[in-house]
């Protein structure tokens, strides 16, 4: 796999194609990242994006983390006290997960917003940018139905932490794409260059296969859950023998997300998938890429329930090692 595609696997979208191949063209020493506000544990979501930061540390680049302590505090999630010592739990989980701790840097917020040359550049980006436009940017990530003149300002921050941080990429879930093109349209205003941006898939509400998957409402998968946790939930995930299901008798468009975890979790992770099976239903199966399982589940010769339990087997895998950072 070349640069470029190792860059860009499993992408929903780059913005643009051309800026993304002139810096696989030379990724050696480019900086990528992605923020998280510290919310305490990782959760499919965040492993998501953090499975696109492995790739590009396997592409040579620098991946820096933003534990996001100021928009933590600003969209409500607690005190700067608490915030940062759940910054500190969700590093050792990060690089319990399989970030290269040697090829990534950790940085809180509060390290660089509250100096003065960012507070100023962030009250000039506010010059040019409308109350509407921020609150459209914040809309898929804000923490509740009202917006504050705090959460008005949080995608602000978002497009100003790209240069202060000194990065070639901005990495983000599709939920983030409209903090990107307002970091895109604003920059420039203040003679900066617009970040050329990357952004992950979502994957689907576990239990229904509508919408998307989400850690305040509904069932996800997170590193809290046990071994037991993990095989009851994925048991009870929505999986039709097919990876383009029907629309409900609403309209409501679904996806498989059995099959979105195999292939933006399991396969990015696994050299080889291994689905176990008795001897006298045909016995394992075995697949070196998420197309040719898809394949099988279509055609009937894998069984959604195999499937259930071998994504059980290799999520539980992944999440064992930040387990055990949360519980020891």
């Amino acid at each position: 796999m070349d640069a470029y595609d190792l860059i860009t696997r499993n992408a929903s979208e780059v913005v643009t194609e051309d800026e993304v191949r002139a810096l696989a063209d030379d990724p050696e020493g480019k900086r990528a990242y992605v923020g998280y506000e510290p919310s305490g544990v990782l959760h499919i979501g965040h492993m998501l994006t953090a499975n696109k930061l492995i790739d590009l540390q396997a592409a040579g680049f620098e991946v820096v983390v933003l534990l996001a302590d100021v928009h933590a505090y600003l969209n409500g999630k607690g005190t700067f006290e608490e915030i940062r010592q759940t910054a500190e739990r969700m590093k050792e989980q990060f690089i319990a997960y399989g970030l290269d701790e040697s090829q990534t840097e950790f940085v809180l917020g509060s390290e660089f917003q509250l100096d003065e040359s960012y507070i100023l550049d962030l009250h000039a980006l506010e010059l040019e940018t409308t109350l509407s436009r921020a609150e459209r940017a914040m809309a898929e990530i804000k923490s509740s139905d009202s917006v504050t003149v705090a959460q008005a300002v949080y995608p602000i921050m978002q497009a100003l932490d790209i240069v202060y941080l000194d990065v070639d990429l901005a990495i983000g879930g599709m939920e983030q794409r409209k903090v990107h093109m307002l970091a895109r349209d604003t920059l420039p205003s203040i003679n900066e260059d617009s970040p050329t941006c990357m952004h992950t898939p979502l994957i689907a509400d576990l239990a229904t296969g509508i919408g998307k998957m989400s850690s305040s409402k509904g069932v996800t998968i997170s590193m809290e859950d046990t071994t037991e946790d993990i095989e009851d939930k994925v048991n009870d995930a929505y999986c039709p023998p097919t990876a383009d299901p029907e629309p409900t008798d609403e309209g409501d468009a679904r996806e498989n997300p059995v099959l979105q975890i195999f292939e933006y979790h399991v396969f990015p992770r696994f050299e080889q998938v291994v689905v176990e099976r008795p001897d006298e239903y045909g016995g394992n199966l075995e697949y070196d890429d998420y197309e040719s399982l898809e394949a099988d589940l279509e055609s009937g010769e894998l069984h959604p329930l195999d499937a259930k339990g071998a994504l059980t087997s290799y999520l539980n895998e992944l999440i064992a090692p930040g387990r055990e950072k949360i519980n020891g």
